[in-house]
């Protein structure tokens, strides 16, 4: 593998480990609140990011050295609110800047599983940008996130609130794979 797309895979896998764990803490902070069903979103995104975390690790052919840090966007424990702002923020850099140069560098280098693992993570965090500013804007109106389901497609990384979608809209994985929270 080129050592380019290799450092930005290692960098992708620590920035969604960190990602991971960070969605995990913020989701017992918003139970603590009163947000339930926020606290599950925030789960099912931090099993999507454990899913791109993989998907990198395994398009890495030779894991060797340090992860690299790529972002402390919304880093800290801070209100639901707070907390949902930095988890958005950090999706839509993700998805805006990282990936994208990550993306181009794997292209150039003919790195196609590396391309394939970045492009999922790319559309699945733009869902996830979305997903969060529903959930700030109902927390921010003194409610809950007003969903009965929240389902995670565990091939990609996707999130939906929809239980009537089919398939996925990112990597065409069935209905029956979706993961419940």
């Amino acid at each position: 593998m080129n050592q380019m797309t290799s450092d930005n895979l290692r960098s992708a896998f620590g920035g969604e480990s960190q990602a991971h764990m960070r969605y995990l803490i913020w989701g017992d902070v918003a139970e603590k609140e009163g947000f339930p069903n926020v606290k599950r979103l925030f789960q099912a995104t931090s099993d999507a990011e454990r899913v791109h975390a993989t998907l990198h690790f395994k398009a890495l052919k030779d894991v060797s050295g340090d992860f690299a840090v790529t972002s402390m966007a919304g880093f800290g424990i801070n209100s639901t609110s707070e907390n949902l702002e930095g988890a958005k923020n950090g999706e839509i850099f993700e998805s805006t800047q990282m990936y994208p140069a990550y993306i181009a560098v794997a292209e150039m280098q003919g790195e196609k599983e590396a391309v394939k693992a970045m492009k999922f993570a790319t559309a699945a965090e733009e869902v996830h940008a979305e997903r969060y500013q529903t959930a700030k804007d109902a927390v921010d109106s003194g409610k809950d996130l007003d969903v009965e389901k929240i389902l995670l497609c565990p091939v990609c990384g996707y999130i939906t609130f929809d239980d009537t979608e089919e398939a996925c809209p990112i990597c065409g994985a069935k209905k029956a794979v979706f993961v419940e929270y």
